[in-house]
């Protein structure tokens, strides 16, 4: 009777090969990204929009002094996720640093709404210590539905990475029309009631995570608890130095992406022929410069699951596809997508405007770099970090990513300096070469892991 009852228990249950408490964090998460790009897509428009302006008037800050803020702010954003996951490890657990975190993200998407600078600072500081509490946790839950050496674990990060962007691609469309079209704070304000959904759907699915998120201090099992106690042994340092060194790898390759909310963003406003020969209901025949922040979402969402069953066909075949390998692999892709902004801005200097097709090719190069980075590198933290710093670990990798948001700041501050040419094609190259390098050390790092991913099984 007992081990029916185990089989059939809603922790137990599996969709789609799956199990279903990961579509309930999928869920959660999409809607939370939602609310978070559909704000970062038009944060930047908001700042320097005319503030005199007749209709919808902006902050009327400069170029540089916006993208000063937007990399400061994303790089907040993503280091209190090392607090965030402190907390979680030391007092309350992931399951409820993640609805607390929700709770503080809707009271700070609503004060955004009130047209008002002391309403925009609050706003932005309330979103940076509530994604810092959901963020690092509710990634590391889905870690926790999978048991040691389960190969489905890489697919899993990379369908709760689909719904990640499918909230993107969402929150690009909706609130980047209402709040070019409408007004910002109308964009704001609904960016709230998205993250009020998600966390609607995390309560609902409360039955199927009841195994995973719980503070170990209190619910875990003897063996979690002595884990809790123990020092680190000889083969956990190691397996946390080489986590270390894979962080300056996320620096890297999000100091390039992130150009993505900044100077990207206002490229595609500025020096992009957005006209359209045909006339759209609704927008006319211009398309919103924030829709192009759909782009890299659209292409996860048709291109997630086949990249991601393509290395785990090439894992199964004994070829090389290791965490560290993919994440390398991923940077070179996704920097030799910034040649074809290289291209545009060439384009731009000879006819006056480039057309929208390099951005497109742009966002395809980046969006595959980032399938072979972001959700493995999730996976990789879940796979090698010590049970007893199991969040924190993964907030030092939000936090670094949130460093690479800053770099990414910082370069596009550059470009009124030295130009989007150089930027761009500066970018390519390095994170190019970058990526190679990790390749030619790929076996010392490797060796560090001591074989945590060697044993991977369906």
């Amino acid at each position: 009777m007992t081990d029916n009852t185990l089989k059939i228990s809603p922790q137990n249950k599996e969709l789609f090969g799956h199990p279903i408490g990961l579509y309930f964090l999928f869920f959660s998460e999409m809607w939370e990204r939602f609310s978070y790009y559909g704000m970062r897509a038009i944060l930047t428009l908001y700042m320097v929009h005319e503030h005199n302006a007749a209709f919808n008037p902006g902050l009327g800050w400069s170029t540089g002094r916006a993208l000063s803020l937007y990399g400061t702010y994303t790089m907040l954003v993503y280091v209190a996720s090392i607090p965030g996951g402190y907390i979680a490890d030391k007092f309350i657990g992931q399951k409820k640093a993640v609805l607390y975190g929700g709770l503080i993200l809707i009271i700070g998407q609503s004060i955004l709404a009130i047209s008002a600078l002391w309403a925009f600072y609050s706003g932005l500081g309330l979103i940076i210590l509530g994604v810092g509490l959901l963020k690092p946790n509710i990634s590391t839950m889905v870690g926790g539905l999978y048991k040691k050496g389960d190969i489905r674990r890489d697919k899993g990060f990379t369908i709760f990475y689909i719904g990640i962007n499918l909230g993107a691609f969402l929150s690009a469309l909706i609130v980047g029309y209402v709040g070019e079209k409408i007004g910002w704070h109308y964009g704001f304000g609904l960016a709230g009631i998205g993250m009020t959904l998600g966390m609607i759907v995390y309560y609902m699915g409360m039955p199927y995570l009841a195994h995973v998120g719980n503070f170990i201090g209190k619910d875990g099992s003897d063996e979690d608890k002595a884990a809790m106690n123990k020092p680190l042994t000889s083969i956990e340092k190691d397996r946390v130095k080489v986590l270390l060194i894979s962080f300056l790898i996320v620096i890297v390759f999000w100091g390039a992406f992130e150009q993505a909310g900044g100077l990207l963003n206002i490229y595609t406003q500025s020096k992009t022929d957005r006209m359209l020969d045909f006339t759209l209901p609704l927008i006319g025949s211009e398309v919103p410069a924030s829709w192009f922040q759909s782009l890299n979402a659209l292409f996860i969402i048709f291109l997630g699951t086949a990249v991601a069953s393509w290395w785990a066909k090439r894992k199964l075949k004994g070829k090389e596809a290791s965490s560290l390998f993919k994440m390398a692999i991923g940077t070179v892709i996704m920097g030799t997508g910034f040649f074809f902004m290289t291209a545009a801005t060439a384009q731009f200097e000879a006819e006056g405007s480039s057309a929208m097709y390099w951005l497109v090719l742009a966002y395809l190069f980046h969006t595959v770099g980032e399938l072979s980075m972001s959700p493995v590198a999730l996976s990789f933290i879940t796979k090698l970090a010590p049970v007893k710093y199991a969040s924190i670990m993964m907030g030092v990798y939000f936090a670094m990513t949130g460093l690479g948001n800053k770099v990414a700041g910082l370069l596009g501050e550059s470009a009124e300096g030295l130009g989007d040419y150089a930027v761009f094609t500066g970018i390519a190259v390095f994170t190019i070469i970058f990526g190679i390098l990790i390749v030619a050390l790929l076996k010392p790092l490797k060796r560090l892991t001591h074989g945590a991913e060697d044993d991977e099984h369906l």
